[in-house]
């Protein structure tokens, strides 16, 4: 490469190309594609009837951290996002890079969760070894993710529409059992005992993995047309709009009785609609749209952090910080994304991914929480939102208690 490419490479801009609707569809998309096609079923075989209550708990971990994020993200609006939110509340360059390579882990083994989700979907269609649809679906990934923002966020619009529909599909579908949810809800509540808390502990701290994609929404700042108010506006739109399918559809699949069905599926709204008498082809065809969505998000962020890292010298190369004067992109920090994406996704099974991802996430989102405390107590800028100052105590209180509970399940068994 020639020094004035290089040079032109390393001095290029991420491009602010998204709007507040092309956002919201970003965001719900992720969300949606990590929470409900994926990790619900393992959900289902933890909490069982209570699966609703299990998302109501990673609900108030969700959306007091959301709102946590829709102000910090218009007081920082950089792609860094945790990294640049800890050191400026702390001021500690230290303590901001430690988060980054934290943050980069949560979304390097949530894609690789996701993209196992996609292989166990695509097995219902289709039948291939594993590691051919893996491969397959990194290489989508990387060819979508290297074009740019724009084209990312246009595909992310489109299987985010499929998404919603496929789910009020599942709905419709799902009605009786829907209706006869709350009558089991409440059997199991009657019954309630020490093993049925530590499933409901243990599914919430999986659902906790289902609300990851706002942080990445975060992420995106340096992309975000006025994102001041974008931003925020997007982030609490989108987590209200994905709560309401979580506890809806974990509601319809705990209505009946056969709740194991659900729980061995390799693709567990496929066979939701399958025991409903109805073809699964149109829903897993539908599925694997939206998971490729939430899989695009995880490394899109990944590699925005890596190249943040890159760019200020944080324990990376500066290699990883160039951005591609064409695609306006970081091409290598993305490539090196996919690769570990890859070798996770091919060697270490979803459960475990999605735990890793829980607690890394939830010790981050204790400390987003902890910086924005500490920002409004220093400060109230006018130009960003002004959450009240309860509600940071109030994530932090609700991200300590889930990560309490989850080492009190390990420890107790």
């Amino acid at each position: 490469m020639s020094k004035p490419q290089a040079k032109a490479e390393s001095s290029a801009k991420l491009e602010r190309s998204m709007g507040l609707t092309g956002l919201i569809f970003y965001g719900s998309g992720t969300i949606l594609g990590a929470g409900i096609f994926v990790v619900i079923g393992e959900v289902v075989g933890e909490a069982g009837a209570l699966s609703p209550l299990a998302y109501l708990l990673a609900g108030l971990v969700a959306v007091t951290t959301a709102l946590s994020f829709s102000e910090i993200g218009a007081r920082v609006p950089t792609a860094a996002g945790p990294i640049d939110y800890l050191q400026q509340a702390f001021h500690s360059r230290h303590l901001g890079t430690i988060t980054g390579w934290a943050l980069i882990l949560a979304n390097i083994v949530s894609g690789a969760t996701i993209t196992t989700g996609f292989v166990s979907y695509l097995s219902t269609i289709f039948a291939m070894p594993d590691w051919v649809a893996t491969l397959g679906l990194i290489v989508l990934l990387g060819i979508i993710s290297i074009a740019g923002m724009r084209a990312s966020a246009v595909f992310m619009t489109i299987t985010t529409v499929v998404g919603i529909l496929t789910l009020l599909f599942v709905l419709f579908v799902t009605r009786e059992s829907l209706a006869a949810a709350p009558e089991r809800l409440m059997a199991d509540l009657n019954a309630f005992d020490r093993t049925a808390m530590s499933g409901l502990f243990a599914g919430a701290f999986l659902a906790i993995y289902s609300f990851i994609g706002f942080g990445d929404m975060a992420q995106t700042a340096e992309e975000v047309k006025d994102v001041k108010k974008n931003l925020p506006r997007a982030i609490i739109i989108a987590i209200f709009i994905v709560f309401f399918f979580y506890l809806a559809v974990s509601a319809a699949l705990i209505g009946r009785e056969d709740t194991a069905a659900i729980t061995d599926a390799e693709a567990p709204l496929v066979q939701a609609v399958v025991r409903e008498g109805w073809p699964g082809l149109p829903v897993a065809l539908a599925s694997l749209f939206v998971i490729v969505n939430g899989a695009l998000t995880q490394i899109i962020a990944a590699a925005r952090l890596l190249m943040d890292l890159g760019r200020d010298n944080r324990m990376a190369p500066s290699i990883l910080g160039k951005v591609n004067r064409k695609t306006n992109t970081p091409v290598v920090a993305t490539s090196l994304t996919l690769a570990v994406v890859l070798v996770l996704a091919l060697f270490i099974p979803l459960k475990e991914l999605a735990s890793v991802t829980s607690l890394t996430i939830l010790i981050i989102f204790t400390a987003v929480n902890a910086a924005l405390w500490r920002m409004k107590q220093e400060s109230q800028p006018d130009s960003v939102p002004n959450i009240w100052r309860i509600i940071p105590a109030l994530g932090v209180l609700f991200c300590l208690t889930a990560i309490l509970g989850q080492v009190w399940i390990w420890v107790v068994g």
